[in-house]
């Protein structure tokens, strides 16, 4: 919301502040500013000119005029312009030598086009008064000469852009700004909607109100003779201008002044153009509007139209349609002030596509009483600025609405801000913004403003809020706070005018507690190891669509097609919760190979979603007035998804670098399952590896990765079709694997092994074994058979050729011994390394290699 500072003072009686300082009142005051723009602050040296004479120059391209120009100096000006709307005696500004325009742009005398030019001829662009730019910009006729533009046109302005937020729907409007300015200065305040207005002395055109649901208030006035020929003065241009909107002709500037004036969305159809009673009601299957943007739109039942007997005329409170539109010969108009559902209107604009400024406003809640001061102000302005007539007659349809009344106990504001507050300061402060405070033991008891009629509708909420105590007061919100609707709004309104700085910074006690999960720790741990080992971090969002099962070759019955979809996606092509980390990493790894980045290690830590094939279709939605009961959290429990924690690794390119000290190492399958191996290292478990089949890995080169008996992941190098798929470089590989379920098969506290004082013994040992061996299942047989003096063993070599036989290949280890309590003979360490020998011949066929 653009907020020009001199528009604000003519319903604020605003003292000589800045508009920073206004600015840094508002925003204590709970509104957030956006920026601050001067206007017209640098303009200097723009006058008045009569044109006396035109001369016009031939042999150029374009009309070119030298003007002699009286600007109420000793003698007359001759100017250069290129502009034909003017003629001899009009008046216009003219800005003389070393004049500044706005932006900063000095004016001097020059020669051009042969001619001398002291100065220069302005249209409103020029000036920063609008876009206007095809002409020159001709004053009336009566304006004195030689006066000073920059005060006659009221070119110095500030503008304050502030944000609304969708509470606060209040603020869309100068009136809305205005009082919360006046408060927070604590000066008077002129409401632009208290006008009188007349009595009506019978219907206008003829409208109904069909869906009650859509529209509680609907009101139509007629203006007759209208000249549409008549222009908007310019300081109604100026001013939509300043506040961000493009003037359009006088009836359509009118109505858009006026709502961001007051903040109520009018509308003006051309009476000669419509057909019969007008009604709003929501939209019939198969019905379409071509509205002002010349879209034809294909309605939904849910949509709230107004229409007439030749059928939709117009989208309620976002567009209008291009039937019924003010044209340049339109004489009788029919202005609409209503309102709306906020909620329909919202969903409309949202289903469209269409937002727009009216729809703003509506969906974040307008003043119900506004309708019938808006539409009678429109009408007269129609009257006075374009010779219209105004019609007696009224048309008001509308549908009883109870005002809310809110109980609330004068203790709750301070209790909800930790300061204490006194009754009568809660009692001014919600006064302040228009609200009408009664006893809450007697009703009848006025404490301020009119004593509201109605059943009190706050008091269960309250109750439900546990908002109870002896000081009972019963609130009942103005019209134009929509957003007031239970007795922590009404806290609110009392902490923010008393002021935020105000309230003591506290810091909360920690509680006792015993630090991280272990399953905290483990993802730490898990991270810091990974990052050491190479691989950097990203996080994807959570959302993949079903394309990506096709590109990772997942078969029809695989478990990780069964996903959950959102209700409300961020976009359609991904409107599914992955079931895997590998999507959301593969697309990182293109996007980054894509930006010239060919050697990359990615990981990411995060969630994915198994659904449950018991859980419900959909979650149970419970209020938010309390806490829900356990047998309510066990019904949102039961239909949320499975939600297993895992890591995932893709890498691609050099995963050791090449350089000066010599070739680097191409990134492998190995390396994948290397990573495997580092996370189950921060778990403190062994993986045990096997060769597997399972998409989306190559058939040839994927890995099985277990625990025990249970299987915890992947690792290997991508499908060469995945890789096609997805347009990865070339043996990308990957891994993924769960670590929820690494986390339950964890050994218990960690004990501090004995660290020996005596010397390690090694022996190597080179085992022949046919080459479809797995080499997990040779060292596993070698640990199995050395025994506890086994401290570690590391496979350093492994070799295929005519040494070893066809069909074989040789693993050489180097296997570390060492004892507790004692220096290990040559013969002890010597039967160790046999007797794994010698399991390893038994499990897998190994013989030991003389040679």
């Amino acid at each position: 919301m653009k907020v020009p500072l001199s528009w604000l003072r003519e319903y604020a009686d605003l003292p000589a502040v800045t508009a920073h300082e206004v600015a840094d009142k508002l925003t204590a005051a709970g509104l957030k500013l956006e920026a601050i723009t001067s206007h017209g602050h640098d303009v200097k040296n723009v006058v008045v000119g009569e044109v006396l004479e035109i001369e016009e120059l031939t042999g150029f391209k374009k009309p070119i005029r030298h003007c002699r120009v009286d600007t109420a100096e000793a003698e007359p000006r001759m100017i250069v312009c290129g502009a034909t709307n003017f003629v001899v005696g009009d008046r216009v500004p003219v800005v003389l030598p070393g004049g500044v325009l706005p932006g900063g742009f000095e004016v001097g005398a020059r020669k051009t086009y042969g001619r001398m030019s002291e100065g220069m001829i302005c249209s409103e662009r020029e000036l920063g008064l609008g876009e206007d730019h095809n002409g020159i910009m001709v004053l009336p006729a009566g304006t004195p000469l030689g006066a000073d533009v920059v005060e006659l046109l009221q070119l110095r302005d500030d503008v304050i852009e502030l944000e609304i937020t969708p509470d606060i729907g209040y603020a869309l409007s100068i009136r809305g700004v205005a009082r919360e300015a006046a408060t927070a200065f604590g000066v008077a305040f002129r409401d632009p909607a208290d006008v009188e207005l007349p009595a009506a002395t019978g219907p206008a055109w003829p409208a109904s109100i069909a869906d009650p649901t859509a529209c509680d208030r609907f009101v139509l006035r007629e203006a007759t003779g209208f000249d549409p020929a008549a222009e908007s003065p310019l300081w109604m241009r100026v001013r939509l201008t300043r506040a961000g909107m493009r003037p359009v002709s006088l009836a359509v500037d009118v109505t858009n002044y006026l709502m961001l004036e007051l903040g109520q969305p009018l509308h003006a159809f051309d009476r000669a153009k419509l057909t019969g009673e007008i009604v709003v009601r929501r939209a019939a299957p198969g019905e379409r509007l071509e509205t002002l943007d010349h879209v034809v739109r294909e309605l939904d039942p849910d949509d709230i139209l107004i229409t007439d007997q030749s059928g939709p005329l117009s989208l309620a409170g976002t567009m209008g349609g291009l039937q019924t539109e003010i044209s340049a010969d339109t004489t009788d108009i029919v202005v609409e002030a209503a309102h709306f559902s906020a909620t329909g209107i919202s969903r409309g604009s949202r289903r469209h596509g269409l937002v727009s400024e009216s729809s703003k406003r509506f969906e974040r809640g307008v003043d119900r009483e506004l309708p019938l001061v808006a539409s009678w102000k429109a009408v007269r302005m129609l009257a006075e600025l374009g010779g219209a007539t105004v019609q007696p007659g009224l048309t008001h349809t509308e549908i009883e609405v109870s005002p809310p009344r809110i109980a609330i106990p004068a203790s709750h504001p301070g209790a909800v801000a930790g300061v204490p507050y006194t009754t009568e300061t809660v009692v001014a402060r919600l006064e302040q913004v228009g609200c009408v405070v009664t006893d809450g033991a007697d009703p009848a008891v006025r404490r301020g403003g009119v004593d509201p009629t109605g059943v009190v509708t706050g008091g269960e909420l309250a109750a439900k809020l546990a908002v109870t105590g002896d000081d009972m007061i019963t609130v009942t919100p103005p019209s134009w706070r929509p957003d007031l609707t239970d007795p922590n709004d009404l806290a609110e309104e009392v902490i923010r005018l008393e002021g935020y700085e105000n309230l003591p910074s506290v810091l909360p006690s920690a509680p006792a507690g015993a630090g991280l999960t272990e399953g905290q720790r483990l993802r730490r741990r898990v991270g810091r190891a990974l990052a050491e080992g190479g691989y950097v971090e990203v996080l994807s969002y959570p959302f993949i669509s079903s394309a990506d099962f096709d590109r990772l070759l997942l078969p029809a019955d695989d478990a990780r097609r069964s996903a959950m979809r959102l209700a409300n996606p961020l976009s359609e092509d991904e409107p599914l919760l992955r079931t895997t980390l590998l999507p959301g990493l593969l697309k990182t790894l293109v996007r980054n190979a894509g930006r010239g980045f060919t050697d990359v290690a990615l990981f990411e830590t995060g969630s994915v979603y198994r659904p449950r094939e018991d859980a419900p279709e959909a979650a149970p939605v419970f209020g938010v007035e309390r806490r829900p009961t356990e047998e309510e959290l066990a019904s949102i429990e039961a239909a949320l998804p499975d939600q297993p924690l895992r890591v995932a690794v893709v890498l691609a390119g050099e995963f050791e670098r090449s350089g000066w000290w010599g070739a680097g190492r191409a990134a492998s399958w190995a390396d994948a399952v290397q990573a495997a191996r580092l996370v189950a290292g921060e778990a403190r478990v062994e993986l045990s590896i096997s060769a597997d089949q399972h998409e989306p890995w190559h058939p040839g080169r994927c890995a099985a990765l277990y625990v025990g008996d249970t299987l915890v992941g992947h690792a290997g190098e991508l499908h060469p079709r995945v890789i096609e798929a997805y347009g990865l470089p070339p043996r990308t590989a990957a891994m993924e694997l769960e670590l929820s379920r690494l986390e339950s098969v964890m050994p218990g506290p960690v004990e501090t092994p004995a660290v020996s004082a005596y010397p390690v013994a090694t022996q190597d040992v080179a085992l022949i074994v046919p080459d479809f061996t797995p080499v997990a299942d040779v060292e596993a047989a070698l640990r199995d058979g050395a025994g506890e003096l086994l401290e570690s063993i590391r496979l350093f070599d492994v070799y295929a050729g005519e040494q070893v036989g066809e069909g074989n290949k040789s693993l050489a280890y180097t296997m570390r011994f060492r004892a507790s309590d004692r220096t290990l003979t040559v013969e002890e360490t010597t039967a160790a390394r046999d007797a794994a020998v010698a399991v390893a011949a038994d499990r897998v066929g190994a013989q030991l290699r003389s040679s």
